[in-house]
């Protein structure tokens, strides 16, 4: 048994690109755009001398910049989950980062594969988009979910701070400075528009659709609610830390008794097409006897069919809805 070292090829360029997408990012901007940095991002911008008004200038052009861009072909793919990773790349910088990662791959698929010119191009913009693609879905997944785990800690802090008498915008102020990122700075933002008088329910709520969270949902509307009818903030914000609480609690143990069904959902819909390649791998002239009959063509739209059908349905099936 032999195997094509292309292939093997293939897999190392295509993670190189990723990693050296990450390379740069963490050189262009530091390792405070680092999600599990102790200090957030914007105090680390403060603490180098910025202005409060450039700080703020730049990640609010940051947290906004990629959902302006969906105009452009294709981009509009990325730009969504760009902006859940609050990737601080422009989308120009992103967009010559593809490029680049490409014309990367294609020097890299020139010296070490003997493939022809045009599939040389195909799979070099292939792996230049797709591992940016990946990059930055990567990133909002994980600053996604970290910002769901932080929300009841800081909602926790600021039910605190205004039980001893701050007001909210202090509240808000103190998680800003005591939460690390990515809700740090957020929350940071948050402040500082606060304090430029911009209303503090209708910046959470812009978060919140900017985020696509529900439970930064739920607390504009507490907040909002609170500003036009009065009543207990705290006791407020305490009943909501504890139903995100609940609801957190709740989606992990989803996660954790569908965990088997969605492994092996995801092994039903990639074994076949393994199989495929390894069969191809393995004895390339296997098909050789059935390639030339009458029945080949349809017989392989039906499996692809069923194939596709496979997929939706285990998505379907485990896709459980809290």
């Amino acid at each position: 048994m032999s195997i094509n070292p292309e292939f093997i090829i293939y897999a190392i360029i295509f993670a190189a690109c990723i990693l050296l997408v990450n390379g740069i990012y963490l050189v262009a901007f530091g390792k405070s755009i680092n999600f599990n940095n102790k200090v957030n991002r914007r105090l680390e911008m403060l603490e180098k001398g910025g202005n409060r008004e450039q700080v703020l200038e730049q990640l609010r052009k940051e947290m906004t910049q990629h959902m302006k861009s969906q105009s452009i072909p294709l981009y509009s793919l990325l730009a969504a989950r760009a902006q859940k990773a609050n990737i601080a790349f422009s989308p120009s910088q992103l967009m010559m980062i593809m490029a680049g990662m490409s014309a990367m791959a294609f020097v890299g698929l020139t010296a070490g594969t003997q493939t022809s010119v045009p599939i040389r191009v195909a799979v070099s913009v292939a792996m230049g988009v797709g591992g940016v693609f990946l990059w930055v879905n990567n990133k909002a997944k994980k600053r996604t979910a970290m910002i769901e785990e932080q929300l009841p800690d800081a909602v926790e802090l600021m039910v605190r701070s205004l039980r001893v008498g701050h007001p909210f915008s202090s509240a808000v102020a103190i998680v800003a400075k005591e939460v690390p990122d990515p809700l740090g700075s957020e929350m940071g933002v948050i402040s500082d528009e606060a304090a430029y008088g911009r209303d503090m329910g209708e910046t959470l709520k812009h978060m919140a659709e900017r985020m696509d969270m529900q439970d930064l949902r739920f607390l504009a509307v507490a907040v909002t609610i609170q500003q036009t009818a009065g009543g207990n903030l705290a006791e407020i914000l305490h009943g909501l830390s504890q139903v995100i609480r609940a609801r957190f609690k709740l989606f992990r143990r989803v996660k954790a008794i569908t965990a088997e069904a969605k492994w092996s959902g995801m092994f039903l819909s990639v074994f076949p097409l393994g199989a495929l390649v390894m069969i191809n791998l393995i004895q390339p002239n296997y098909y050789d006897d059935v390639k030339e009959t009458a029945a080949f063509i349809p017989a392989c739209l039906v499996v692809a069919g069923f194939l596709v059908a496979n997929v939706i349905v285990m998505r379907r099936l485990v896709n459980i809805q809290v």
